[in-house]
């Protein structure tokens, strides 16, 4: 394990001290010249009309000062040990240029030739508050930005009868491994078929010419506007993220203008919908959606939509395409109980000439929205039928202010859980016990601990370690028991951070097994710092299991695997580009309640067998493949036939899904996708929603069921006092 030596601890004062105020008293001098400099924009740019429309933007003193302060803070505070050094200014470099044209859209291989200048020299920048290779490297591609888009536009006010819709040609997807464009010319060719691509999208949606080219004139021309309004804080913001970023991929540096946004998030002084979002290439895409907010309410905006435009109310829908991700954010924020309209291509959609526009009604996420629900299964076996009990768990919440307040019945989720348990047990036991965390994406790390606290004696429920390698053990100090029978926890790819920690911490102690799907992986804690600019996200410290695993990049790895249709190529820490690797510490000791050894295979065996004949279980399959291909086709093409028979295609074999699932239920098929489509906006639109316990509960269940009869020990009871054992796996 790597040690941090005492001269690089920002709490002593000496070499690291002396390093950062000579540093910071030194940012003057090397900075004054580049306040009245060009950064060399002049010598490289193409000549034409658009080259000069495009005004470079200048660091200022405040971005120089708060730069050294970050990579103060990276390099002495952050839990990973990584130096500011020549063998990671190549890095830099590359990460900057990721993160301005990871599409490889815009600039040319003379361009990357030239900042080839910078390699060896990111380092020593970096520590010194330089600002010019970030801001040269920014404004050229500003430039580019701004001569693409030009091109873009030029091509359709030209009309389309030269883009030739007959022609066997394809667009990549994604050119992330692709060359640098040689020269402009075989930029242009890329973008020839990009905006052919936009043109046939909406041809095949059903639009005339004269609508199309209206529509992608005003897209270019607002993008353009924005282009030619780049201000210097974007510079600098896009620098310092790619330089957090070397750490690990949640460290991050807000400006002014994003912390302010970041603060209003925090205290939900303005309402939005309740969205996790990204940029992923040109799009704004959803992450995950806040349990008990206005989207997840509404039901009909997933995770994997991409948002294209944005309205307020009944006005237009304004394109959103390439647009900066905390201005979409702006857009969406408003008043509360205002209404919201969002263009999305939904992330099941052939192409992207599929869209749809759903209206939300922003409000605030209201905690009883986020409370766990319970719901009891009743599960026929032969001539006996078992009771088992769910209990969904959407978030890890705590209403803090009541708590401080003094309120004995502030809410919880240990208390909700609490109190669902004995009114599911009030008549009667129950049998077995389903806690379903599935798209929990964590929450309040003390209420995870308190929460294992319901199933266990006292004991440790998780460990934290920070940069220095101290390790701080949470425990359960509370010895009763509010439930000790059988017990399984269901997760999938979106349970993510205290989720991870309850089930890690059942599994852990034989109090039950997990089933499901591996889950995200995000095992780190992050802390904001102010800076004398702007905000930094930090990560300080890991989660450890009482095992003595992280779950940091592996998550938890289920007892018994159930497929799932999110693709964690593109899903979890382990996606993520720079994500912290997966390590261990020493265990601590803790009880063991239940050894599962013994019959996991068995379990596995009737599970696998019920998958093989279970009709949802096969459509799922058939789903999970249909997405695969979908996913590995990295083209689309621009041949109008080909591509309206691959869109028609594909909707048949959704359509043909979706009509097994209603045949399963007795219900009428569906006659076009469009009708599936309209059906599922009814029925998220409708107050009362379908609260059927759906097949992967059922299938919980009957594993809980198997459980209890290959051990009637544990169909009696989970006993501590029989089973239990001091171990320090």
């Amino acid at each position: 394990m790597t040690q941090r030596s005492n001269a690089t601890d920002p709490r002593t004062s000496s070499p690291v001290t002396g390093w950062f105020f000579a540093a910071l008293a030194g940012v003057l001098l090397a900075f004054t010249p580049l306040l009245s400099t060009d950064l060399a924009i002049g010598q490289e740019a193409e000549s034409g009309a658009a080259s000069s429309d495009y005004q470079s933007v200048q660091p200022t003193i405040e971005q120089a000062r708060a730069n050294i302060l970050i990579a103060r803070q990276l390099q002495f505070t952050h839990f990973k040990d990584l130096s500011i050094d020549d063998s990671m200014s190549g890095d830099m470099l590359d990460a900057y240029l990721e993160q301005l044209d990871g599409q490889r859209l815009y600039f040319l291989q003379k361009d990357i030739d030239r900042f080839e200048q910078w390699r060896g020299n990111m380092d020593a920048a970096l520590k010194t508050g330089q600002l010019e290779p970030a801001f040269d490297i920014y404004n050229q591609f500003q430039q580019r930005l701004v001569e693409r888009l030009s091109y873009a536009l030029s091509l359709v006010r030209g009309g389309f009868d030269e883009l030739s819709f007959d022609q066997d040609e394809r667009l990549i997807l994604d050119r992330s491994e692709q060359s640098w464009a040689a020269d402009r010319e075989a930029l242009d060719a890329i973008w020839r078929k990009r905006v052919k691509n936009a043109v046939l999208a909406q041809r095949l949606n059903g639009k005339d010419d004269s609508d199309i080219a209206e529509s992608l004139i005003q897209r270019y021309e607002n993008q353009l506007s924005r282009a030619k309004q780049a201000r210097s804080e974007d510079a600098f913001q896009s620098y310092m993220n790619a330089f957090a970023g070397l750490w690990d991929p949640h460290t991050s540096y807000f400006s002014p203008r994003t912390s302010e946004n970041f603060n209003i998030n925090m205290s939900l002084s303005l309402e939005g919908i309740g969205a996790v979002l990204k940029s992923e290439n040109e799009y704004t895409e959803v992450v995950r959606l806040v349990p008990g907010g206005p989207a997840d309410k509404q039901g009909q905006l997933q995770p994997g939509d991409r948002i294209v435009g944005v309205g307020q109310e009944d006005e237009g829908i304004d394109n959103v395409i390439s647009w900066r991700l905390g201005d979409v954010v702006d857009q969406i924020r408003g008043p509360r109980g205002s209404t919201v309209r969002l263009q999305v291509i939904p992330a099941s959609a052939a192409d992207e000439t599929i869209t749809r526009t759903i209206a939300i009604t922003r409000d605030k996420v209201k905690l009883e929205e986020q409370s766990a629900q319970s719901n009891v299964l009743q599960l026929d076996r032969g001539d006996s039928t078992h009771r088992v009990g769910v209990v969904d768990i959407p978030t890890f919440y705590a209403d803090f202010k009541a708590m401080q307040a003094g309120d004995p019945n502030y809410k919880s989720t240990t208390r909700d859980v609490r109190k669902l348990l004995e009114e599911m047990q009030q008549d009667q036991p129950l049998d077995g016990l389903v806690i379903d965390l599935r798209d929990n994406g964590g929450g309040a790390l003390q209420e995870a601990n308190d929460l294992v606290g319901l199933f266990i004696e006292q004991g440790p429920t998780v460990q934290v370690r920070n940069a220095e390698d101290e390790v701080k053990v949470l425990r359960d100090q509370d010895p009763s028991v509010a439930y000790d029978g059988p017990l399984v926890v269901l997760v999938n790819r979106m349970s993510a951070s205290a989720s991870e920690i309850f089930a890690g911490a059942i599994q852990d102690y034989g109090r039950g097994l997990v089933v499901g799907s591996q889950t995200f992986g995000k095992g780190t804690v992050q802390a904001v710092r102010p800076l004398n600019h702007g905000q930094l996200k930090i990560t300080q410290s890991k989660f450890y299991r009482v095992s003595g695993g992280s779950t940091q990049h592996r998550g938890v790895i289920p007892d018994i695997t159930i497929p799932t249709r999110i693709d964690k190529t593109e899903i979890g820490e382990d996606a993520l580009d720079g994500a912290l690797p997966w390590d261990q510490i020493e265990a601590v000791p803790h009880n063991r309640y239940y050894d599962f050894s013994g019959m996991i295979g068995e379990l596995r065996k009737r599970h696998d067998e019920r998958f093989e004949t279970t009709p949802e279980f096969q459509l799922l399959q058939k789903e999970i493949k249909l997405l695969k291909q979908k996913r590995e086709r990295n083209y689309v093409s621009l041949q109008t036939d080909e591509r309206r028979s691959y869109q028609q295609s594909l909707e048949s074999r959704q359509l043909e899904i979706a009509n097994a699932r209603r045949q399963l239920k007795g219900q009428e098929p569906f006659d076009s996708w469009e009708a599936v489509q309209d059906h599922r906006e009814q029925e998220a639109a409708a107050p009362d929603k379908d609260t059927e316990m759906d097949f992967i509960i059922r299938e919980s269940g009957n594993i809980m069921a198997d459980m209890l009869e290959m051990d009637r020990q544990m169909a009696s009871i989970v006993n501590p006092d029989a089973v239990a054992a001091k171990t320090s796996p």
